[in-house]
């Protein structure tokens, strides 16, 4: 490891210091003046885009078409769905005057009391409210039916503790909200998106993931079944990486939104929602990233490839200049992204580190030497593994080693999960083992007062009953009544 890389928290020292640590010095994130509030860097940006293209172009496949809906909701809307009020009451941030006026000594601001709104206004935490109110003019008939949207946005949950990607007040996602004739075509959308998300998750951020329908108690506010993508992080915890949900005619039911079926008689809609969100980006550092830094899946990095000189002297910068230049096209031509950074005012060692620091999976690395002999250096970052490479084919050559390194990131993070999701029938060595982390395949009785119980004694929720897991007849560790499933058990972030 290079030395200017000392300063990075270890791991094993402390996982939740090094996250924080390598967020900030990888130029992902930076805490903002505004409490709670994040700002995205641009290399951290970059990497958000590519998840953001790639996503959208999946959702549209399936027929969905990005719209945009207000920031604001009025305060009324919020009031007609009483479980999806009740569920994010305590996270809204409320807009209450719309003026603000010179103070008395003329040396600032206050709000003007006579500019009090007459209703308040709620930013969004999620846009069900005010998309349900409305598709009720954009749906009459079966015929204006399906209607399929998605917004790429902002929105505002009100958080006491943060941290950078994975639990801000303020966060970008995603969106989708759609609205069906049947609850059969409206669940099956909601599968469907799911699997969107894990196919992303794991064929492009490389991270292994569990799908599965969340618990009643664990449900999104207004939903009659949630289901989900568990991602495990390095340190044993759950991550929540995606949600999607069947809202029934709930929403139907209390915006009026209303259609003519084919037998002339009228049906509330039946809908849908799902989500992603920047905490994808949490996702992608606590899978993958190592004590160097960051380690990213080539499918979603920035930089794809570096690739850097050695030189004392003009002379030989301008020989290395000549001999990367087809190189850089070429790679280009493949649709890789590749860096070639002769800047002179930073030393070779610290190009190394940084570029180590911001994950680039390929390093190449050229100088004087190397032309005589027709050779090039190459590193990979995923096990940062040097080797000596021909400089004929060496393009051919990189667009396989991308290859390799997703798949073999991937590979590493499945057997990792897997090496940590554990059967357990027995509640006192439950609560011994789940602190070191890991997923616990347990029976459950499907109460609510069971799953209380385990989040109390242990910090630990039912994270999902996971889709493919055999359901055999079993006895719930904590109550001894007859299980109704076999969950996934895990402390979570």
């Amino acid at each position: 490891m290079a030395k200017e890389l000392d300063f990075l928290t270890k791991r094993s020292e402390d996982y939740s210091r090094w996250y924080n640590e390598l967020v900030v010095k990888a130029d992902l994130a930076e805490q903002s003046d505004v409490r709670g509030c994040m700002i995205i860097k641009p290399y951290g940006y970059a990497i958000w885009e590519k998840m953001q293209r790639i996503l959208d172009d999946k959702f549209k496949e399936t027929g969905v078409q990005n719209a945009y809906f207000p920031l604001l909701i009025p305060k009324s809307f919020l009031s007609k769905e009483a479980e999806h009020v009740e569920g994010f009451a305590k996270e809204c941030a409320v807009v209450t005057h719309y003026r603000l006026k010179t103070n008395e000594t003329h040396d600032g601001v206050v709000v003007d009391p006579a500019a009090r709104l007459e209703e308040e206004l709620i930013i969004r935490p999620t846009s069900e409210t005010i998309i349900w109110n409305t598709f009720r003019n954009w749906i009459h008939s079966y015929r204006d039916l399906p209607v399929l949207c998605n917004q790429w946005c902002n929105v505002m949950r009100w958080e006491m503790r943060t941290r950078l990607f994975l639990r801000t007040s303020e966060f970008l996602w995603q969106e989708g909200h759609t609205a069906h004739s049947t609850r059969e075509e409206a669940e099956a959308r909601a599968r469907q998106m799911l699997g969107v998300y894990a196919d992303f998750a794991e064929n492009y951020m490389a991270v292994p993931v569990v799908q599965g329908v969340k618990s009643e108690t664990e449900r999104f506010a207004g939903a009659l079944d949630t289901y989900t993508i568990e991602a495990m992080m390095q340190d044993g915890k759950a991550l929540q990486s995606g949600t999607s949900h069947f809202l029934g005619q709930n929403f139907g039911k209390a915006f009026d939104v209303t259609f003519m079926d084919e037998q002339n008689v009228r049906q509330y809609a039946w809908a849908t929602s799902w989500g992603v969100s920047t905490r994808l980006m949490g996702a992608l550092i606590m899978t993958h990233s190592d004590d160097n830094g960051l380690v990213l899946p080539p499918a979603l990095a920035p930089i794809q490839v570096v690739i850097v000189p050695i030189y004392k002297n003009q002379e030989q910068l301008s020989r290395v200049d000549e001999a990367v230049a087809p190189i850089v096209e070429e790679l280009g031509r493949k649709g890789i992204s590749v860096k070639y950074d002769n800047a002179d005012n930073k030393r070779p060692g610290f190009k190394f580190a940084d570029y180590e620091l911001k994950g680039v999976p390929v390093r190449l690395v050229l100088g004087a030497r190397d032309l005589d002999n027709g050779t090039v250096e190459v590193m990979r970052r995923d096990t940062l593994e040097k080797e000596t490479r021909q400089l004929e084919g060496i393009t051919a050559y990189v667009e396989q080693l991308l290859t390799d390194i997703q798949h073999n990131i991937f590979e590493k993070a499945r057997a990792y999960r897997d090496s940590r999701i554990y059967e357990c029938d027995n509640y006192e060595e439950f609560k011994q083992r789940v602190k070191d982390g890991g997923f616990f395949l347990c029976h459950w009785d499907g109460t609510a007062e069971t799953e209380a119980r385990i989040k109390e004694d242990t910090q630990a929720t039912i994270r999902c009953v996971p889709f493919g897991v055999e359901q055999t007849p079993g006895v719930d560790m904590v109550s001894g009544k007859p299980s109704v499933a076999r969950v996934i058990i895990a402390r979570s972030y």
